[in-house]
């Protein structure tokens, strides 16, 4: 069934990287405001805005202390309206983040919860009371390093936090706090969003049992991920959220789900299960990763296509995918999948490539249109992130990693490299800002950068503009089947998607060698003709045997002629 949200193209800013308009060094909305022209030029349809609400910041934004507030560095509810408006005057939707698995240490919710027992939010959180000889209630570990557990001295109770101790988990067994959370989802709602992203929807549910867990060899925690990701309950209040709220506007919901195959992300956005309507995964993004993110994986082309493959055909058209290769909790995709030195264009345009030609939603991440990079600072001081500076402690201050080890894995791994400011030019701070930024500018702002990249017909940027009006114009791109031609090969990703009696051919080679590629025997292209390369090619036409340089792209389309 054809959908709005099927056709979009989504562009996610990181407020805070994104645009400072009043020299504080932090981006704020006026800063995504002065910039929409920006957006209109690169032609996406729908804006992401990561968390803008009431915070301290302990997990950048994460960890929300006012739903109905906007976050006093962002700027005011006013200047909210005035972007939703000149978005919407562009042509441009726009969706938020909704954090409802926990909040903030210092909402109003968890200041009275952990007043007493018979407070009435107390039941809002999870509390434990410690049994026995046990240091906590269960041995799970956090997220971000450390036990799930912090002991309230108030109350004599442990409550839960999968994530920071900032960030007590919230209790979806409770009604009343399901009715709040439903009451600001339409009070956002009500003001002309068009949807939201909803950050570890998974794991609002938890296995009330608390069972402990198995801890694995070097660690010090059992993970809480069995006890707390895709528990059936969770579909009982997703279901009624669609009910009591999504179902009443024309909106799109992305849930993150982290631990989804695609038989489990069916239950989340089948049409006819009424609950969202896409997810992320994370499966290829594992594809480089031991069971800790911090520790790198030897892997092979054919284990990213077995993941990319499997997510295209399992979803039938009754379920929705979406796209990405890079987001704020992620490195960049260039630096991560590509080559950022002598190939950072070439390797750039080829990731944008074969995503984007993919079935479902793309999702752009800010500044990954200019092929920006992952960033190598030499002090933790200079590392923002809460998970970081955690990690540091768990592993470095344990004894567990090195320092040198620790930095590895951090320029490889850590969230910060997603969220340095955003490269308008080569000026002071990268045109970001007149101040200090919050966080360091990557010193390769002056060869890469928004400025440099819109000058050059030839940049990244017009590359993925090129990408972004194929996508409007070819409803092959949006609604094709898909099916790879090659699943075997390790050096050349092709596949094809059809639909009706159109044919689109993608071929990329995902590496630095070049290679001679011969295409399938039992597929005839002597029909198609080049659509969008990240190369100049000399044959408009493809042919059986074509030579592939680095990190070269094509994409080809042809008709079938009726007989």
């Amino acid at each position: 069934m054809k959908k709005w949200w099927k056709e979009s193209i989504v562009y996610q800013i990181y407020p805070r990287s994104f645009y400072d308009s009043n020299g504080d060094g932090i981006g704020d909305l006026k800063g995504v405001i002065d910039k929409v022209d920006y957006l209109v030029e690169l032609g996406i349809t729908m804006v992401w805005l990561n968390p803008i609400f009431k915070s301290p910041n302990d997990d950048m934004g994460y960890d929300i202390s006012g739903y109905r507030e906007i976050m006093d560095e962002f700027g005011t509810m006013e200047e909210f309206d005035e972007l939703v408006n000149k978005l919407h005057e562009n042509s441009i939707r726009v969706i938020l983040d909704l954090v409802v698995n926990h909040t903030s240490d210092e909402h109003p919710w968890f200041v009275e919860s952990k007043k007493s027992r018979d407070n009435p939010y107390h039941d809002f959180y999870i509390w434990k009371e410690n049994s026995g000889t046990k240091e906590y209630p269960t041995n799970w570990g956090s997220e971000f390093g450390g036990p799930v557990w912090k002991l309230n001295e108030g109350t004599g109770e442990y409550y839960l936090h999968i994530y920071s101790e900032k960030q007590p988990d919230l209790n979806w067994e409770n009604a009343k706090l399901r009715e709040e959370v439903y009451e600001l989802m339409k009070f956002w709602l009500d003001k002309g969003i068009d949807g939201f992203r909803m950050d570890v929807v998974n794991k609002l549910a938890k296995d009330l049992d608390f069972p402990d867990g198995v801890v694995e060899d070097g660690e010090k925690y059992a993970s809480f991920r069995p006890f707390s990701v895709n528990i059936p309950k969770v579909h009982d209040y997703l279901k009624e959220m669609n009910e009591k709220v999504l179902s009443k506007y024309d909106i799109v919901t992305v849930g993150e789900t982290s631990g989804v195959t695609p038989e489990i992300a069916d239950l989340y956005v089948r049409e006819d299960r009424n609950e969202l309507n896409m997810v992320f995964q994370f499966e290829h993004m594992l594809v480089d990763r031991q069971s800790s993110k911090w520790k790198k994986k030897e892997w092979k082309l054919t284990d990213l296509k077995r993941i990319l493959n499997r997510w295209q055909i399992e979803l039938d058209d009754k379920s929705w995918n979406s796209l990405y290769w890079s987001n704020h909790d992620q490195p960049r995709a260039v630096s991560r999948f590509g080559n950022d030195k002598e190939f950072r264009k070439e390797s750039a345009k080829m990731l944008g490539m074969l995503i984007h030609m993919m079935k479902g939603t793309p999702f752009i991440y800010q500044g990954e249109e200019l092929g920006m990079t992952n960033v190598h600072f030499d002090n933790l001081s200079d590392y923002k992130d809460v998970e970081i500076h955690n990690t540091y402690k768990e592993y470095v201050m344990n004894g567990n990693m090195s320092e040198a080890e620790f930095f590895e894995s951090v320029d490889f791994a850590g969230r910060d490299n997603a969220r340095t400011p955003m490269q308008w030019n080569s000026s002071l701070n990268s045109g970001f800002s007149k101040a200090e930024p919050w966080i360091k500018v990557n010193d390769n702002y002056k060869e890469i950068n928004a400025e440099e990249a819109m000058a050059d017909e030839e940049s990244i940027f017009h590359f993925y503009k090129k990408l972004i009006q194929l996508r409007k114009a070819h409803e092959i791109i949006v609604y094709g089947d898909f099916e790879c031609l090659d699943e075997k090969n390790e050096q050349v990703y092709t596949y094809k998607r059809k639909l009706e009696n159109k044919v689109l051919v993608v071929i990329v080679n995902f590496f630095q060698n070049e290679v001679t590629y011969e295409l399938p025997e039992d597929e005839d292209f002597s029909q198609s003709e080049l659509l969008l390369a990240n190369y100049d090619v000399d044959e408009n036409i493809l042919a059986d045997i074509i030579q592939l340089r680095p990190y070269e792209a094509r994409t080809y389309l042809y008709e079938i002629c009726s007989e």
